[in-house]
C-alpha cells in the first residue's frame, strides 16, 4: 500500500509568528511530499528487484526517504498553535508525568531547552534534534540524527528538524533564533502521550 502525505492537524498559518505560513506550505507540500513520492518509488523498485545487488543499491533511498517520511509525520504532530498567541496549547508543559521526568532529568524545562538547543545547533550540516526515551535506562535523553535518519535507539518524544528548509526563509542562517522560537509551538500534550506510550512499552 502506497504511503501518502498526512494532513496537517492545523492551518498552514497556525504556527505564526514562530513558523511562517510560507515555510509550512513549502515544508509540507513540497519537501515532505517529495520524500513520500521517492519512498513509494523505492519500495516499488525493491519489490521488483531480482538480485541482492539491486536490493542493496536501494537501501540508501529507502533509508533517506523512509526516514524523511517518518520524521516529518512525527514533526507535524509535534507542533501546535502557540498558547502565547492565544491560538492553542503550543509551548505549554502542564503538570504531569512528562514534566516530572523533565524536571528529574534536567532540573527544569529551561535547562532542557538550553541543552537541547546547544546539542541540536551543533549538528554539522542537516539533521534532527531529539528528546528521546531510552528503553534500556528508562530516562529521557537528548540525542541527534544525521540527514533524515530516523531515531532508532530511543523512542522519539520531541523532534526538531534542523534542515535549512525548516527555517531559512524566516530565520536565515541563525539556527539559534529558530531553536529558541520553536519551543513556543511544541505540542507538549502530544509529547506526553508519546512518553506514556514509551513507558508502557518498555514495561512489556
Amino acid at each position: 500500500m502506497a504511503h501518502v502525505l498526512p494532513d496537517l492537524p492545523y492551518a498552514y498559518d497556525a504556527l505564526e509568528p514562530y513558523i511562517s505560513k510560507q515555510i509550512m506550505e513549502l515544508h509540507h507540500k513540497k519537501h515532505h511530499q517529495t520524500y513520500v513520492n521517492a519512498l513509494n518509488a523505492a519500495e516499488q523498485a525493491y519489490a521488483k528487484a531480482s538480485t541482492p545487488k539491486e536490493r542493496i543499491a536501494l537501501q540508501a533511498a529507502l533509508r533517506f526517504n523512509g526516514g524523511g517520511h517518518i520524521n516529518h509525520s512525527l514533526f507535524w504532530k509535534n507542533l501546535a498553535p502557540s498558547a502565547s498567541e492565544g491560538k492553542g496549547n503550543g509551548g505549554v508543559l502542564r503538570d504531569g508525568p512528562l514534566k516530572e521526568a523533565i524536571t528529574k532529568t534536567f532540573g527544569s524545562l529551561d535547562n532542557l531547552k538550553k541543552e537541547f538547543n546547544a546539542t541540536t545547533a551543533a549538528i554539522q550540516g542537516s539533521g534532527w534534534g531529539w528528546l528521546g526515551y531510552n528503553p534500556q535506562t528508562k530516562v529521557l535523553e537528548i540525542t541527534t540524527t544525521a540527514n533524515q535518519d530516523p531515531l532508532l535507539s530511543h523512542v522519539p518524544i520531541i523532534g526538531v528538524d534542523i534542515w535549512e528548509h525548516a527555517f531559512y526563509l524566516q530565520y536565515l542562517n541563525v539556527k539559534a533564533d529558530y531553536l529558541n522560537a520553536i519551543w513556543n509551538v511544541i505540542n507538549f500534550d502530544e509529547a506526553e502521550k508519546r512518553f506514556l506510550e514509551a513507558q508502557s512499552g518498555a514495561k512489556l
